[in-house]
């Protein structure tokens, strides 16, 4: 049966444990109750032996005071002796008629003791108390021997009922004994009846059980379980035959599975290290030809492929561009180097956008023969997708028939999602740096604006004035122009001059710090303006692209203090902790804020530095005061650093 099947409750292990155990909790207990019931009825007859037996002295007492005689305050003190005595007798018979538990204190319950109680009693009170009773007033004194002789008797009963209760105590005794021995019986006999169950029910099935493993550890899978009981370790016998039977068998096919396994895990293996070189190669900054070529060339020898190529897609004219290939023939080459989408079995498979695998032996279409005589036997396609765009497909010939399994397939899609998005990375570089250069080309647009397409056409206000001077004859005035015109041209050479070496600035291994100093100490040299930095460093490296666009703010910045300014002294202030803070202060004549506002963007090189603040996420802000000087104030906030 399997071992999922229940076990009747009457069958299992520890129904049986706790049957046996309760049986033999039963029986001590029953040994023990009749010890206890037996013990507790020998105290109470010891209790009633005593009492019984207090009764012959209580008795002699009563006669030795009523046989004595004196004067009348001496009969007054004997009767109330005799009063006490009899009272005495009176409690005692009482008690032992009536018992005392919890003494404890009790007749034996046999008819021949309770029948002599009765009649001791009943002596007692009809005969020997009114003898006393008539004694002890001085009406009976003839009476004495009577009474004496009386006692005698009564003393006698009472020793017959001390004797019955001594024989049954001694009967109990032997009771009591009895199941004493009982009691040690039954629990050397539940010792070994238990002893016997626990090596019958569990040591012998465990021992059954260890020993069919241990011929198994030693190989021996021939070894079977008796099953015969229906307990757990009869389940557990029949699983470990259950289990014998199914290591006998795959012990048997052993060498074939790991010959298979071994043979799953080296192709998985291949399957990972193609990944992997794969993933590395195509992360390679390249063009596209070698990243195509490459990419072809190590999925053609995984595959043992004897042909392929990679096609992009030119969404715009459904045009499919044979990029790269290896061992098709230059006719196919020309023929097929560009394609529409539709035509061919690959232009069907990219309008389908479905994987194919094309066995050619079972095509006889005209444009299908072309692979064929060129000896393929089966051609495949796969696409080359990135974030859900088809960017072209990839073909791998096989001059042998050749099936790709589900795996097979699936690996092969993966890679040409792996090369779309290699392919779509360059695009997205090339887009990049175009826009990179755009804007650098915006930014040196407006840096030339504002200052030498200013310059240059202020020289072309001064040549036309020069030359109307020159036709009018004024040569007084021109010889004020011509001192304009030799300025104005020297202004223009110092800011083309500046604009180069602006343009040609580098950071030194991204040292922000070293370059700073570098241009304040050649602004200080050019301009003969007294220039300080003052750097206070202590957070966490700027990544080139932010620690460029900051040089280049202060070099504009510098570059309008030069122009505008004509201050005396500048200080450039780096404090770098928790939140970056760059400010360039002058002395010079300021200006006032509001006119800036109000001319816009025309103020070209304040629109730059903002311009340049923005693209690290910074904020830039400008205040001054005319007489007093100009401050640029530059924050950028912790939470905008990008790590270097």
């Amino acid at each position: 049966m399997p071992l999922t099947t229940l076990i009747p409750s009457r069958q299992k292990l520890s129904a049986k444990i706790v049957g046996a155990l309760l049986g033999f909790l039963g029986l001590a207990l029953c040994a023990i109750g009749v010890t206890l019931y037996l013990s507790w009825q020998l105290e109470g007859s010891a209790a009633a032996i005593n009492d019984t037996g207090s009764l012959r002295m209580s008795s002699y007492r009563l006669a030795i005071v009523l046989s004595q005689s004196g004067t009348d305050k001496d009969m007054a003190a004997r009767q109330a002796l005799a009063a006490r005595q009899m009272g005495q007798i009176d409690a005692t018979l009482a008690q032992l008629q009536q018992g005392d538990p919890q003494r404890p204190l009790f007749l034996p319950p046999t008819r021949a003791i309770h029948g002599e109680f009765e009649r001791i009693g009943s002596e007692w009170r009809r005969e020997l108390r009114p003898a006393a009773q008539a004694l002890a007033s001085g009406q009976g004194a003839g009476g004495l021997q009577s009474y004496l002789a009386h006692t005698d008797r009564f003393v006698a009963r009472v020793n017959a009922l001390v004797q019955l209760i001594e024989r049954d105590s001694e009967a109990r005794t032997f009771w009591l004994r009895a199941s004493q021995l009982a009691l040690l019986a039954l629990a050397m006999i539940g010792t070994v009846s238990l002893i016997y169950l626990m090596f019958s029910l569990i040591i012998e099935p465990v021992t059954r059980l260890h020993e069919g493993l241990h011929r198994m550890k030693e190989k021996d899978f021939e070894v079977r379980l008796a099953v015969d009981s229906g307990d757990e370790f009869g389940q557990l016998a029949q699983g470990f035959n259950q289990m014998a039977d199914r290591l006998q068998a795959l012990y048997g096919k052993l060498e074939g599975l790991v010959q298979t396994k071994t043979a799953a895990l080296e192709h998985q293996n291949r399957e990972l290290a193609l990944l992997y070189d794969s993933a590395a190669f195509l992360q390679r900054p390249q063009p596209v030809e070698p990243l195509c070529q490459g990419f072809l060339q190590r999925i053609s020898d995984y595959f043992q492929a004897d042909g392929g190529s990679v096609r992009v897609l030119d969404a715009g004219r459904d045009n499919l561009h044979m990029v790269v290939h290896h061992g098709l023939s230059p006719k196919l080459v020309e023929r097929e180097h560009c394609i529409k989408v539709g035509d061919c079995l690959c232009g069907e498979a990219v309008q389908k956008k479905v994987t194919v695998i094309h066995d050619l032996r079972k095509l006889n279409n005209g444009y299908e023969l072309e692979c064929r005589r060129e000896g393929f036997a089966t051609v495949s396609v796969f696409h080359i997708y990135a974030h859900q765009q088809h960017l072209g497909f990839f073909n791998l010939h096989f001059r042998t028939p050749r099936e790709l399994d589900a795996r097979e397939q699936g690996l092969l899609e993966t890679l040409g999602q792996l090369l779309g998005t290699a392919i779509e990375n360059l695009r997205l570089g090339a887009r990049e740096r175009e826009m990179a250069v755009s804007e650098e080309r915006n930014l040196v647009a407006q840096g030339l604006h504002d200052s030498i397409a200013q310059g240059l056409n202020f020289l072309n206000l001064q040549v036309q004035m020069l030359d109307q001077s020159v036709r009018d004859g004024k040569l007084d005035d021109v010889a004020e122009i011509v001192p304009a015109l030799r300025a104005g041209v020297q202004e223009s050479y110092e800011d083309v001059r500046e604009l180069l070496h602006n343009f040609r600035s580098r950071l030194v291994e991204g040292n922000l710090v070293g370059a700073l100093e570098t241009t304040v100490d050649k602004f200080r040299r050019q301009t003969g303006i007294a220039a300080e930095l003052v750097a206070d460093v202590d957070g966490a490296p700027f990544p080139r692209e932010q620690q460029l666009q900051l040089l280049f703010i202060v070099q504009e910045a510098l570059s309008n203090v030069r122009k505008h300014a004509g201050a005396s002294r500048v200080t450039v202030r780096l404090k770098d902790s928790h939140d970056f803070l760059l400010s360039i202060e002058d002395n010079g004549a300021g200006f006032d804020p509001a006119l800036l506002e109000g001319r816009g963007d025309s103020h070209v090189g304040i629109h730059i530095m903002r311009e340049r603040a923005q693209r690290i996420e910074a904020s830039l802000s400008l205040s001054s005061t005319p007489g007093v000087g100009t401050r640029i104030a530059l924050t950028l906030p912790q939470a905008h650093r990008r790590a270097a």
